[in-house]
């Protein structure tokens, strides 16, 4: 479950088609609300979908939303996985194409770092193409690894940790995502 309309699930869903890994079946949906709607969207499909899903996600972003820890919360105790950007997608994003450790305050900070190597990016843009990052995502996932604190690069972080979740923080982007916790996306 996307909680932005377009760029978190047209990349996802590009990854998916460079991935191609036909065992797995992966639904990308949009709720393109705060995260706590969000985790609640996402246990509803969940529950009407009886058991379809092994497991369910959501892509968050920490951006300066109030109530990221009640989000937080409560994908915890509905087994819900968070995939977490701090402070917004775009730095994902700006990994395809060089390390960036630096806080980086909100989205407009990212996209001014992200648009010399993606002209003409917009968040709001319906059309996203993966094309871009189609090479260049393993790196991406190297240079995410790199941005957590030494000795934490595979940890997972409980939710009630002191995680860095309001943006100026610790960038991050988590590579390896696990059931029920959170991790600083991709």
């Amino acid at each position: 479950m996307c909680g932005a309309r377009n760029t978190e699930p047209a990349y996802i869903r590009g990854l998916l088609r460079v991935v191609d890994n036909r065992a797995v079946d992966v639904r990308v949906k949009v709720c393109p609300q705060d995260p706590v709607s969000v985790v609640r969207h996402a246990a509803g499909e969940r529950t009407r979908a009886r058991d379809h899903y092994d497991r369910t996600w959501c892509v968050l972003d920490v951006d300066d939303f109030a109530h990221l820890d009640e989000a937080l919360r409560l994908a915890r105790a509905e087994r819900i996985d968070i995939a977490l950007s701090n402070p917004c997608f775009e730095l994902w994003l700006l990994l395809h194409f060089r390390t960036h450790s630096a806080p980086v305050d909100g989205f407009r900070q990212a996209e001014r770092h992200l648009l010399p190597h993606h002209r003409g990016y917009s968040k709001a843009a319906d059309r996203f193409t993966f094309d871009l990052y189609r090479e260049t995502w393993p790196q991406a996932v190297e240079r995410a690894r790199a941005l957590a604190r030494p000795g934490e690069e595979h940890k997972e972080e409980p939710v009630d940790r002191d995680v860095a979740t309001s943006p100026g923080d610790r960038p991050g982007s988590s590579a390896e995502l696990t059931s029920a916790r959170t991790r600083p996306l991709w």
